[in-house]
């Protein structure tokens, strides 16, 4: 009869808490924040948020970094209007660095949320798998800083699904940390630019144009940034077809 560590455990409900309470959260925040984190809002509270910033500058980044973290931290709608106020607020830089660190500090809450909730347990599981789901594990593995910079630098990965896979697979805390912040940075510049000119904007009654990520100039220095985060795989695998 198999007893102890040989015979697998049941997951305590409490596990899987944060993730529901994420998740909840998330919900509700989609259906009572939507109008209070939109461009229409920042439009029509600019000066209260431009007055309060002169007076109080540091407690503005402050607050503004908390309100930010607890945005991606439980997936709540806003996160683009967050990043266009962060420059609209504090300027190109540091609003860059205010967004960048902000973003990176919520996006490792939901990834701790993720992998002990779930994630350690899914990554032992293709771990010890066979087949197919092993291969997509080794794959991962084996080519983890590319992936993760990968899914940072290519605009069409919702930022939550970057934070939840590396969870999923078992990714160390350090990598995530470091290719999350390093990662966001070439697109949070290009955002928080865009929000360092809101009020311009705003005073011609119009509101940002967020398509600017998908113009030449900007797209194809970010297609060239995926395409060195690949570079390492395509090496390793042109190696191991020489047989070297």
């Amino acid at each position: 009869m198999t007893t102890g560590p040989d015979k697998p455990s049941r997951r305590h409900p409490a596990h899987y808490a944060s993730m529901i309470l994420i998740a909840l959260v998330a919900v509700l925040g989609v259906v009572f924040l939507r109008d209070y984190l939109s461009f229409d809002a920042l439009r029509e509270n600019r000066q209260e948020l431009l007055a309060f910033r002169d007076q109080n500058y540091l407690l503005s980044v402050l607050v503004f970094m908390a309100a930010y973290i607890v945005i991606v931290a439980f997936s709540l709608p806003g996160s683009a209007v967050s990043t266009l106020t962060g420059g609209f607020l504090f300027g190109a830089f540091p609003g860059v660095l205010f967004n960048v660190t902000a973003a990176t500090i919520g996006a490792v809450a939901i990834f701790l949320a993720a992998r002990w909730g779930m994630g350690d347990r899914l990554a032992d599981r293709m771990e010890e798998g066979k087949g197919t789901i092993k291969r997509i594990k080794d794959g991962i593995d084996e080519n983890q800083w590319s992936m993760l910079f990968l899914i940072r630098l290519v605009p069409a990965v919702p930022f939550f699904v970057a934070n939840l896979i590396p969870a999923m697979v078992g990714v160390p805390l350090s990598r995530f940390v470091i290719s999350t912040f390093f990662g966001i940075i070439p697109a949070g510049l290009v955002f928080t630019s865009v929000g360092a000119g809101l009020g311009e904007v705003f005073e011609r009654g119009e509101n940002p144009d967020l398509s600017v990520i998908f113009e030449p100039a900007i797209l194809l220095p970010l297609l060239g940034l995926c395409a060195l985060a690949l570079l390492p795989v395509a090496l390793k695998a042109l190696r191991g077809r020489k047989g070297i």
